[in-house]
């Protein structure tokens, strides 16, 4: 969907790193479509330019997007060595209820699962999959404390707390600032982290 190169994707590109947007429906919700269209256009990726099956993806974004980088860890074809995520969306469940925009697009993207609603929000629910999410993994979560679209408490919070137990998981709670507005010495830690993730692989 983007008409040029986004300031994310050419910085990264300056440290050799091929940044890559799925889009598919706006409210996917990382659900299985969601993953199957990720992994293919990933293994498209790897089989025209020759990349070698070791090659280190990292799993990004912010808010629905940082719910799917975090879900993305868990179903990935080809797991990714770390996710990076700005108030990420959490527990889905929870999230069902928190604002009146939301339901219509989570039933929209669950509908068709053959479970309850409840099972199918909890399949693509980070705090109900911590479990699951690979422990070879590096996960690091940013949540603005002022957020009012997904509450840091009721989200990352909560998340971390689970995950901390048995997975390697660092957390920043960024003072005075609203749903994904990290600062500019913020912004280029969450990039620092990217960044890392792969050169030092």
């Amino acid at each position: 969907m983007f008409s040029e190169e986004t300031e994310d994707g050419i910085r990264l590109a300056e440290n050799g790193i091929l940044f890559v947007v799925p889009y598919q429906n706006p409210w996917a919700w990382q659900n299985k479509q969601n993953v199957s269209y990720t992994d293919e256009i990933i293994d498209v990726l790897f089989k025209k330019y020759d990349l070698p099956d070791n090659l280190p993806i990292v799993s990004t974004g912010g808010s629905m997007g940082g719910l799917c980088a975090l879900v993305y860890m868990v179903y990935a074809k080809r797991t990714p060595v770390a996710c990076v995520a700005n108030c990420p969306v959490c527990d889905l469940p929870y999230h069902f209820t928190e604002r009146t925009d939301l339901p219509r697009t989570l039933y929209s993207a669950f509908y068709n699962y053959n479970c309850t609603l409840q099972e199918a929000l909890e399949s693509a629910s980070p705090l109900h999959l911590v479990d699951k999410m690979p422990k070879n993994s590096k996960y690091y979560l940013f949540h603005c404390e002022e957020d009012r679209s997904v509450n840091k408490h009721k989200h990352s919070d909560r998340f971390v707390e689970k995950i901390k137990k048995e997975h390697n998981i660092t957390y920043y709670a960024v003072p005075d600032r609203g749903h994904c507005d990290l600062p500019d010495e913020t912004k280029q830690l969450y990039n620092e982290h990217i960044i890392s993730s792969i050169i030092d692989k």
